[in-house]
């Protein structure tokens, strides 16, 4: 693989998370694969493109949102590593905790989105979410993706 896929793989994982993160359902959706599998670890996983937009669907609704900080990211034979602080919000309440992300990419699809996070840093980030609805300062703002 040429280091200009390599960077492709990247930049198509990159415009996926910013265009979920800025609400562009219908572009985030395009990225995947028809087949795409989809696995937050420890839950159930989704497969197809329907099913899994479906999920990007459910985080566009009103009083939900979504953001996401990438920290690194590195891409080699198809396959985009993130490292990364996503955020859920829920009305006024936003929940950001740490995530690292493994993203195949074929085809300029994405074929494979599986996330890993720590259950206790969610934890820890409902309660910063729910003192930061109290005192805004406990949380700064999330630095947006560049496209």
């Amino acid at each position: 693989m040429t280091e200009v896929s390599v960077l492709d793989d990247q930049a198509i994982v990159r415009k996926f998370l910013a265009d979920m993160a800025d609400a562009r359902v219908d572009e985030a959706i395009a990225a995947f694969d028809e087949d795409v599998v989809y696995t937050n670890v420890g839950l159930p996983t989704v497969r197809g493109k329907r099913r899994a937009g479906g999920v990007i669907r459910l985080l566009s609704r009103p009083g939900l949102g979504f953001g996401v900080e990438i920290i690194s990211s590195a891409a080699e034979n198809g396959t985009v590593l993130t490292e990364r602080v996503d955020e859920l919000r829920v009305g006024p309440l936003a929940v950001r905790f740490w995530v690292c992300g493994r993203f195949d990419v074929r085809d300029g699809r994405i074929v494979l989105w599986r996330d890993y996070f720590d259950n206790v840093d969610i934890v820890k980030g409902v309660i910063r979410g729910v003192l930061a609805l109290a005192v805004p300062a406990v949380q700064r703002p999330m630095t947006p993706l560049e496209r």
